[in-house]
């Protein structure tokens, strides 16, 4: 097992009353709350090392601060971060996200600076002036309100901000013709079997057939033909469409969505057929330009894999590998045995592991064209309703040790471009349930962590959730981690006799 990283660089002193030291930190964590939602309310997200403080009560906060200790080797104390944290507050700043944990540990690192006039310099180009021009918010509509569809919801909400970074005006859905359908897609957008209960207020508006969530009214739209909905009606315009049906992959498809006036762009949240490119946020983005009208979020397994394959490849070179995954049964498989387009799909996914398909090689290829024709891989439906597990075999080109690993993968999820992919984690305990609403595409377990001379050992999660990305300000790329939750990477390594593990 590997030992914690905790080199303690700052050496604090003990303090002689850890309950006196505990509320006073704690009054501190008090009144940061409001500030972040001041901030927030003023499009101005605030992180500690990537995790948002938003929503956060004063111990979620203080947990926050003392998990720094997993990337600074020394946990934060809000007595460093509140002035600063305060000074910010007052500034007048343009839509922007600020690292809170980044920004004051380079101060504990350069004593000599400054605090207030070092964050002054650094938001110089955030500071709002009277030539800002108000932004407009991206209209954005689900076409869908399945599991993703609902999923998305909560995330483009919670992420709404003052609203002028786009707004969920409409959710487009099948056509019941039960009167009580309002009601009950609210109530399924409240609740959640896995991810628990949504985290804010839903009101059934019948007269405009609406929901009213945490104050944003989304239009219930019934249709099936995405091509004749009058979005003008409900005064949106220049939408980006997100759907998350499964019914259309390939451009013919999606195109029906182009055919109305009131849409701009389409985003599909699942792999794509044809041409249309399948974009991996954080992977290869830079490909989406902005005159495309149509691109794909890819699969919940690539959006898995793809960061740590690119990684591993980029920093010891992969030469060929094999990708096994066990994944949590799907919303088309039967609940118990009956006639399936699939054959094995259609045996009991509660009772039964089921062999299956997976394109998660060919996928990853796409995504990563340097891997091409270097990886295999299968997979095995199992009855868990929400967390996968992978295991990767690679061979690389070098030997690499523990130690080198981790410290690959702490610096990518704290320090690099992967930081909003890429998650770390150093306990000791870690199972699959602890990431269902984890917002990461990869957990990465350093506990887990293994060498034994000719092999390495890594294992990693992948939470079932959402990330929301902005691509150059013009188009939206939104990756859906529903289902793949655990992700397991066995690297065998041939090492040669000066490069084996002490």
């Amino acid at each position: 097992m590997v030992k914690r990283f905790n080199p303690d660089k700052r050496r604090r002193p003990k303090v002689d009353d850890y309950f006196g030291d505990w509320k006073w930190r704690e009054g501190l964590a008090e009144t940061m709350v409001p500030l972040v939602g001041k901030l927030y309310r003023n499009e101005v997200n605030v992180l500690m090392y990537g995790r948002p403080l938003l929503n956060c009560s004063a111990v979620e906060i203080m947990k926050l601060h003392r998990f720094v200790r997993e990337v600074e080797g020394n946990e934060l104390s809000e007595i460093e971060t509140f002035p600063v944290l305060e000074h910010i507050s007052k500034m007048k700043l343009l839509p922007c996200e600020i690292d809170l944990g980044e920004i004051v540990s380079y101060l504990l690192e350069n004593e000599k600076l400054d605090p207030l006039k070092y964050v002054e310099k650094l938001l110089s180009e955030n500071i709002r002036t009277k030539r800002s021009y108000p932004l407009r918010p991206k209209d954005i509509v689900l076409f869908g309100f399945g599991r993703i569809g609902r999923i998305l919801t909560r995330l483009l909400i919670a992420d709404t901000g003052g609203g002028a970074k786009w707004r969920l005006r409409a959710i487009v859905v099948r056509g019941s013709g039960n009167p009580d359908d309002l009601i009950k897609r609210a109530s399924l957008l409240r609740h959640d079997s896995v991810h628990g209960e949504f985290a804010g207020t839903i009101r059934v508006n019948k007269e405009n057939h609406s929901l009213i969530v945490n104050g944003n009214e989304v239009f219930v739209i019934p249709s099936n033909d995405p091509s004749k909905i009058d979005y003008k009606k409900f005064g949106i315009k220049k939408a980006t469409i997100v759907d998350n049906t499964g019914i259309w992959r390939d451009e013919e498809g999606l195109k029906q969505h182009l055919k109305n006036p009131s849409v701009e762009k389409v985003i599909l949240t699942a792999p794509a057929k044809g041409k249309i490119k399948n974009i991996v946020y954080g992977i290869n983005d830079e490909k989406a330009k902005p005159e495309e009208k149509i691109l794909a979020a890819a699969s919940c397994t690539t959006n898995a894999i793809a960061p740590v394959l690119k990684l591993v490849d980029d920093n010891f070179k992969i030469v060929n590998g094999h990708i096994e995954t066990v994944h949590a049964y799907t919303n088309d498989q039967n609940l118990i045995d009956n006639y399936h387009s699939s054959d094995r799909r259609g045996r009991s996914a509660a009772l039964n592991l089921v062999i299956t398909d997976t394109g998660a090689a060919k996928a990853v290829s796409e995504v990563l064209p340097d891997l091409k024709g270097k990886l295999t891989a299968n997979a095995i439906r199992v009855p868990t309703p929400n967390v996968s597990l992978a295991i990767l075999n690679l061979t690389l080109k070098r030997g690499v040790g523990v130690e080198e690993l981790n410290d690959c993968f702490r610096k990518a999820a704290f320090r690099s471009k992967l930081r909003e992919t890429i998650d770390y984690t150093n306990s000791l305990d870690a199972v699959s349930s602890d990431f269902y609403s984890n917002e990461f595409a990869v957990v990465y377990d350093s506990q887990a962590t293994i060498s034994n001379f000719n092999s390495v050992t890594i294992t990693l999660s992948a939470p079932p959730w959402v990330k929301v990305g902005i691509i150059k300000n013009t188009f939206f790329i939104i990756a859906i981690y529903v289902h793949v939750s655990l992700i397991q990477l066995i690297l065998t390594i041939p090492l040669r006799k000066h490069d084996q593990i002490k």
